[in-house]
């Protein structure tokens, strides 16, 4: 039981209307609810469909609570989707707490491990690399040779941080990310490849999140470089010496081409693709399935292949699905202007 409706809203700061007392076990999508479920509406759409469910409560925004029926009570907040964070985390397991190190982890002597470290099984830090405080290494996790780890940092299963690599604070790496693969750097010399040797590193910043089987390739110079709080979903490549700003967002199946420079606050959607050695500005939003083949300046909304600016996209998009009846059109007139000629 999770609590009553009351209890509920104080931990949000929201205010209950209807019954306080009325007891939630679960929260649920609305097509999920059950009898003892808090459900949750962000517009009317929802709000209809929650009021019919079969859920016990509904959280709703102010701008909606208004609408909605004396049917259920209602836990009302500014922001839906902050409060139902907050509730949510009540049902995430715990997180790992240290210090704990399984009998299968393997430690080098020359490795620095910071207080209250989890090491789970088969985990493996190697020479000279060190974990801040509160680190999480997870079950088969790889942290390199000379690798730096800051405080709080998780390491979920099977991810990987290859030598030299260095990654911030509270960052979180998830199952089967690699940080710090060879750099896909390859030369034609007498029409076969030969590799340019990859020397440099990946720097994570404070707080990024690392998708699962996402790749961050190192740097053939210097730095492959990720800023400050940016998050990368699952099946993500950013190819080698890329540098992405702070506060950035970027969906499943991206990829960067090598050297790509990204600014500050730019949110990225499925399955764009990046050419490569161009700069995208601050504040930028890229809709999924762009072709990114050149620099964006700050602001800008792209989409299309190749990338276009948003509303002159949609403008070529609505001419295209003209183009049919304008062929058909141009095709009579030339059959009637054929006729005129006989």
């Amino acid at each position: 039981m999770l609590g009553s409706v009351g209890d509920l809203a104080a931990l949000v700061g929201g205010r209950v209307v209807g019954d306080a007392r009325t007891p939630i076990a679960c929260i649920t999508a609305v097509g999920e609810a059950t009898p003892d479920a808090l459900t949750f509406a962000t517009d009317e759409h929802f709000l209809i469909a929650a009021g019919t469910s079969s859920a016990a409560a509904i959280l709703v925004a102010s701008n909606l609570a208004q609408r909605a029926g004396n049917e259920k009570p209602l836990i009302v907040v500014d922001n839906v989707r902050a409060a139902l964070a907050v509730l949510l985390e009540r049902l995430r397991p715990p997180r790992p707490s240290g210090p704990f190190r399984h009998p299968t982890a393997v430690v080098e002597a020359s490795a620095r491990i910071g207080e209250r470290v989890y090491l789970d099984a088969h985990a493996y830090v190697g020479a000279n690399a060190e974990l801040g405080t509160d680190c999480i290494v997870g079950v088969g996790a790889y942290v390199g040779a000379g690798v730096t780890v800051g405080e709080g940092t998780w390491l979920h299963a099977n991810a990987h941080i290859m030598d030299g690599c260095v990654v911030g604070r509270h960052a979180v790496l998830h199952a089967g990310c690699v940080i710090g693969s060879e750099g896909f750097g390859w030369a034609f010399l007498d029409d076969r490849l030969e590799r340019i040797p990859q020397t440099g590193n990946v720097v994570l910043g404070d707080f990024v999140e690392i998708g699962a089987s996402s790749c961050v390739d190192r740097a053939q110079l210097g730095s492959t470089s990720i800023g400050e709080g940016t998050k990368i979903d699952n099946l993500v490549q950013i190819g080698h010496n890329c540098r992405i700003g702070r506060h950035c967002v970027f969906a499943a199946l991206t990829g960067l081409a090598g050297s790509t420079i990204v600014g500050d606050n730019v949110k990225v959607g499925g399955q764009v693709g990046f050419k490569g050695h161009i700069t995208v500005g601050s504040g930028v939003t890229i809709a999924g399935q762009t072709g990114v083949w050149g620099d964006v300046p700050d602001g800008t909304v792209l989409s299309g292949m190749p990338g276009r600016e948003h509303r002159e996209h949609l403008k070529t998009e609505v001419m295209l699905r003209r183009l049919p009846k304008l062929v058909a059109r141009v095709e009579a007139l030339e059959r009637e202007l054929a006729r005129s000629k006989e």
